[in-house]
């Protein structure tokens, strides 16, 4: 039997059954643990001003530290680029739809001057860089609640990958291709973490783990790490990996505005390497740290 740590939304609940799922064809037990973050807790605050990266993460990593649950399920995405002391990121399934989605219009039809709501940085700053004439709005809240507000904007934007697996994608106006829109990094993929010493419980996990995702998901968080925790411009980064191993990454970093938008895009065959790569070349050859200064 293994105690999953997770938060209570909908969305996280299927995160935890679908990886209890593939425990579970192992003949390994799953018992959710359920346990309210700083980010539950204040639904209608925007992330920056509640902290930023981690506020999803915080205390569900406490409980599997505390002793409380043996593992921890998470969006990759909500997973600060740097892992907590004592823990470790046991496994990466096979990743979801890595896409950001539009809810209530496709970006070619939004009108002039139309209002696009998000919480994210990263998806308003590239929205403006390809549309100056949007205008903007926060949004937050669970799925279901963002949905609920969709119809007082021209369009909303979350990520589709939970839109698919709660059985809501045909809400779907239209999904953006990575080739335009840099997703956030990790996102479509689940990481499930446990205590570094816990080595029956590493055994377990390794076996639930895709090789693909996980080389691509630790790409893109070397990207991020690179960057620096106390990065705060909008910034993503897309890897894919081919059939003979080798690894391309897109990487993003932009300004709150969207009137500049780095990119580069290079290849590799070491994830850490790569993504540490991306993330110099955009900071010393493409003007991003002057981005960061008068960021």
């Amino acid at each position: 039997m293994l105690r999953a740590a997770t938060r209570g939304s909908p969305l996280a609940l299927w995160q935890t059954d679908h990886v209890a799922a593939l425990l579970g064809a192992l003949n390994v037990e799953v018992e959710p643990v359920i346990v309210e973050t700083t980010g539950d807790r204040n639904p209608e605050a925007s992330l920056t001003s509640i902290g930023g990266q981690g506020v999803f993460v915080k205390e569900v990593q406490a409980a599997v530290l505390g002793g409380r649950a043996d593992i921890a399920v998470h969006s990759a995405k909500d997973l600060p680029s740097v892992a907590a002391d004592g823990l470790v990121i046991g496994a990466v399934p096979e990743r979801g739809d890595p896409r950001d989605a539009l809810v209530g219009g496709t970006l070619r039809a939004i009108p002039s001057g139309g209002r696009v709501a998000t919480g994210s940085v990263r998806r308003r700053a590239q929205l403006a860089n390809l549309r100056p004439d949007l205008t903007f709005a926060d949004l937050r809240g669970n799925i279901d609640t963002r949905l609920e507000k969709a119809a007082g904007f021209d369009a909303i934007v979350v990520a589709a990958a939970a839109l698919w697996r709660l059985g809501l994608a045909d809400r779907i106006a239209e999904e953006l291709d990575p080739s335009t829109f840099v997703p956030q990094v990790g996102q479509g993929a689940l990481a499930v973490e446990c205590r570094s010493d816990d080595a029956a419980t590493l055994s377990w996990l390794a076996q639930i783990e895709d090789g693909p995702s996980r080389v691509a998901v630790d790409a893109e968080r070397a990207f991020l790490a690179e960057l620096g925790g106390g990065c705060t411009l909008p910034a993503g980064a897309y890897a894919v990996v081919d059939a003979e191993g080798s690894i391309s990454l897109d990487g993003l970093l932009a300004s709150p505005d969207g009137r500049v938008v780095l990119r580069y895009a290079a290849r590799g065959a070491t994830a850490d390497r790569l993504g540490r790569a991306v993330a110099t070349h955009l900071l010393d050859h493409a003007g991003g740290r002057t981005l960061l200064e008068d960021g």
